[in-house]
């Protein structure tokens, strides 16, 4: 096989989203995804191996997941709703202790699930209603 046949050969690394850095007990989507893709730009790395990103069952592995469509939304940012105006920062600002080695994926579900809930009240309040019915009806497939 000649030089000019032979795939590129490429490298990356295997890190999954809930290991970045957070400070909700689990990382996410959020500003530490984005750093974490320009350090590997910057790198030169050509891949990121992520695992699946569905929601879990009680023992959060990425694995075991029960939709092929949806996301976990443990990887939702509470930051970028507050960012969108879903979340006032107050409400982020007092956190659990979540430990520093390991998630704890009940204590990270209870918290999140909290802010989302609030963060739905609001998007409740100010998107067109026929636009978020649209919405469930074109994907309620999954």
């Amino acid at each position: 096989m000649s030089d000019n046949t032979r795939a590129k050969r490429e490298y990356g690394i295997l890190l999954h989203i809930s290991s970045l850095p957070s400070r909700y007990g689990i990382g996410d989507l959020g500003d530490e995804a984005y750093r974490f893709v320009d350090l590997l730009i910057a790198s030169g790395q050509d891949l990121w191996q992520i695992l699946p990103l569905g929601p879990t069952g009680s023992d959060g592995s990425p694995y075991q997941g029960y939709s092929a469509f949806a996301g976990n939304p443990l990887f939702i940012s509470p930051d970028k709703l507050v960012a969108d105006g879903l979340l006032d920062v107050n409400e982020t600002a007092s956190l659990p202790d979540f430990p520093n080695d390991r998630i704890d994926f009940g204590q990270a579900k209870n918290f999140k699930d909290n802010l989302f809930r609030r963060a739905f009240k609001r998007f409740q309040e100010t998107v067109s209603q026929v636009d978020y019915q649209l919405f469930l009806a074109e994907n309620s497939y999954w």
